[in-house]
């Protein structure tokens, strides 16, 4: 049985290294197709919400109201905006709607960063910029930017919202507490502030086998814990204290956005569903974007801004695999 378990070990131990090998070289012919493909054309798309929640309204009356009442409320909506169009009085109030989806990597931060520069060429203090927010957090640097990228709407003085209508969770409530109001769906996932770093160590398993790991630095933390080599002691001590660090950041930056939050108690790592996290004050409001949006609708413009690439076929097959390897390690808030 031992001899069993010893062989299914290095089975193993094979395919991962051939997966990882697989995946190393596809990405390096990426990386090289990528550079001969004609690059895609960088676009930002403007969308008018209003427009749409007016269609909608009409198509369900056109189904459920008779002819005579469909003709009196289309001639009504007609003088509407008539009257609109000639009205000289201050401009309607404009709401700019962000969605960023954010994996591990934040990797939605490059078009978020190109639609908030959109935003604040045209916006002013009397404007909104709404986010429809999900991510369960990642790596730190990389939310770090995106929290950054949202700070520069409230250097700006103009209102910032975030909305969590699925998840805001480690770097994805550190994006979402640089708002100026916080709304979240009842049930939605709130919080989880910590850090967690993990990572797997071989040594054991190459020692076993008379396989020798060796590697050169300079300075004396240049690496604490390693995947391949032995980790002491006083490497895991070093290490913990810089997670320990991070962690410490991460509450100061939200005590900093949301001094109403008791930070000893909402700092533990746990996460609360929106109607729990209104109740530690991590949230301002139970609601979802799209009564948020509706409601809205009625009295300002609401603008939905996205930015996009065309990617090739290598680029965006290089985006994939690059999924796969960043799943496998990571030091993140969480």
């Amino acid at each position: 049985m031992a001899e069993f378990f010893l062989e299914y070990g290095l089975f193993l131990a094979k395919t991962v290294t051939l997966v990882v090998a697989i995946i190393a070289i596809v990405l390096v012919v990426v990386a090289v197709a990528s550079k001969k493909q004609p690059q895609g054309k960088d676009s930002i798309e403007i969308k008018k919400l209003n427009q749409k929640f007016d269609d909608i309204a009409m198509a369900v009356n056109a189904t459920i109201l008779p002819k005579e009442e469909i003709k009196k409320l289309t001639k009504e909506e007609k003088q509407k905006h008539k009257a609109k169009a000639k009205a000289k009085d201050e401009p309607q109030k404009r709401i700019f709607v962000i969605n960023f989806h954010g994996d591990i990597r934040a990797s939605a931060v490059a078009s978020l960063r190109e639609e908030i520069t959109a935003i604040l060429m045209v916006a002013n203090e009397k404007d909104e910029v709404f986010v429809r927010l999900e991510s369960s957090g990642g790596v730190v640097h990389a939310y770090g930017l995106a929290a950054s990228q949202l700070m520069r709407i409230r250097e700006r003085n103009i209102p910032l919202t975030v909305a969590v209508d699925k998840v805001a969770a480690s770097g994805g409530y550190m994006m979402a507490c640089v708002a100026n109001k916080i709304i979240a769906a009842p049930f939605s996932i709130v919080g989880s502030i910590g850090v967690v770093a993990q990572i797997p160590n071989f040594h054991r398993l190459l020692k076993k086998h008379d396989i020798d790991f060796e590697q050169f630095t300079a300075g004396e933390f240049k690496r604490t814990v390693t995947m391949f080599g032995e980790n002491t002691e006083e490497a895991r001590v070093k290490f913990r204290k810089e997670v320990e660090d991070i962690h410490l950041l991460f509450k100061d930056f939200i005590t900093k956005h949301r001094p109403q939050v008791d930070i000893v108690k909402v700092s533990t790592g746990e996460h609360w569903p929106g109607i729990r996290a209104l109740e530690n004050q991590l949230v301002d409001e139970l609601k979802t974007s799209d009564d948020y949006l509706l409601e809205n609708s009625k009295t300002a413009e609401l603008f939905e801004i996205k930015y996009s690439t065309k990617k090739s076929f290598w680029e965006k097959l290089g985006f994939q695999m690059q999924q796969l390897v960043d799943r496998a390690v990571g030091l993140m808030p969480g």
